[in-house]
């Protein structure tokens, strides 16, 4: 073997012989950047109502990565709230006050939203008042899911 061969086949096996000489045989891992309890940090309960009413309203869990929960699409819905998550934006960030809005009316239909999503905290009232509210509902179809829907 030439000489230059033997030299960095003999500095490769010294270099791995003091790397596992200097870690600790039962090494752990690092810790998770966030506390981590069992269930999703991202975790919504949504509240929809037909009529707007509180009383006759249908309420579902909806935990993502994992999936779980009580929606009856929780997977749809997940994967729609990812298409609509993007770094930097409130994906259940409100209509802006003065938007240009058209004056349709998309039915009495009310839904909250509340929990934990991307790391945030999630307050969100969803209405179908006018053209840009029914696009913002729209938006989360699958997550608003209507009774009966």
């Amino acid at each position: 073997m030439p000489l230059l061969h033997r030299l960095a086949v003999t500095t490769a096996a010294a270099v791995a012989a003091t790397v596992a000489a200097l870690s600790p045989a039962g090494a752990t891992p690092l810790p998770l950047p966030m506390s981590y309890d069992g269930e999703s940090s991202d975790r919504l309960v949504v509240r929809v109502s037909e009529t707007g009413r509180h009383f006759d309203s249908v309420r579902y869990v909806l935990a993502c990565h994992p999936t779980g929960g009580t929606h009856p699409r929780a997977r749809a819905a997940c994967r729609q709230l990812d298409a609509e998550t993007e770094w930097g934006r409130d994906p259940f960030a409100p209509v802006p006050p003065g938007a240009m809005c058209t004056g349709q009316y998309g039915g009495e239909a009310t839904a909250t939203v509340r929990g934990r999503w991307a790391g945030r905290p999630v307050n969100a009232r969803f209405t179908r008042t006018n053209g840009c509210e029914i696009a913002r509902w729209n938006r989360f179809s699958i997550v608003l899911r209507l009774p009966g829907s």
